[in-house]
């Protein structure tokens, strides 16, 4: 296996177990895509992409339709995406994407949780290089041959296919997203997600108690309602 399938193993996903927390960073994502390509999801792939996404954690049909038809207000402002970069404790590299309506609010709370838990923040460009940008999608386990999956959507850009307890994992370089999502509804797969992720290519092993220390502020930094996602270069495999 490789590195997509270690990652995805190893990865915490205790960060989008609280449901109110996931229903309020897809309603980000809804506004986000409603504002770059309409509300229609036929014909805006980002936003059908976030449907399915609502749909795999629950989330009522009534709050998706609620939340496109808000995104599709006038008056309602814009969330931007803005990555922050910086250091945890023991050299652990931390990458932190927000969605944020008010960037000196989320800059101000970013570099707190990085200051109150012995971390420092970075300029742009600081540890972003460290991070391979991916996308994936999770398709019903149908009975599918992986190997010729992998081979069938291989000229699609796809790295890794496998199989775990969420179903049929595919994982590719970010740019590859929109022709893989198409080249899987052509062919009939039912996505019961997708996403990016940012993989590190080297992780650091460290104690019990220096895990500790670097798991303060990765908390810190989720609870946070501005943030979406953090990634780190902390060894996490058991």
């Amino acid at each position: 296996m490789g590195r997509a399938f270690e990652f995805r193993k190893a990865r915490k996903m205790k960060r989008w177990s609280a449901m109110s927390k996931a229903f309020t960073r897809i309603g980000k994502d809804i506004v986000m895509a409603v504002k770059e390509g309409g509300p229609n999801p036929d014909s805006n792939s980002r936003l059908r992409a976030v449907i399915q996404n609502a749909k795999s954690v629950n989330m009522p049909k009534d709050n998706v339709e609620r939340a496109i038809k808000k995104a599709s207000e006038k008056g309602l402002g814009d969330f931007k995406e803005v990555l922050f970069e910086g250091y945890a404790p023991h050299g652990i590299a931390i990458l932190v994407e927000t969605a944020t309506d008010n960037n000196t609010r989320t800059v101000a709370n970013v570099r707190a949780c990085f200051s109150k838990c012995d971390g420092n923040m970075g300029t742009s460009g600081s540890v972003i290089f460290m991070f391979d940008h991916t996308c994936n999608f999770r398709i019903n386990p149908t009975e599918v041959d992986l190997e010729e999956l992998e081979l069938e959507l291989i000229d699609y850009g796809v790295d890794e296919v496998f199989e775990d307890e969420d179903g049929i994992l595919i994982y590719a370089p970010f740019e590859s997203f929109g022709n893989i999502q198409k080249a899987l509804e052509e062919k009939g797969f039912e996505i019961l997600s997708s996403g990016f992720e940012r993989i590190p290519q080297v992780t650091k092993k460290l104690s019990p108690e220096q895990q500790e220390d670097v798991d303060k502020l990765l908390e810190k930094l989720d609870d946070d309602d501005d943030v979406q996602n953090v990634y780190h270069t902390m060894d996490e495999s058991e």
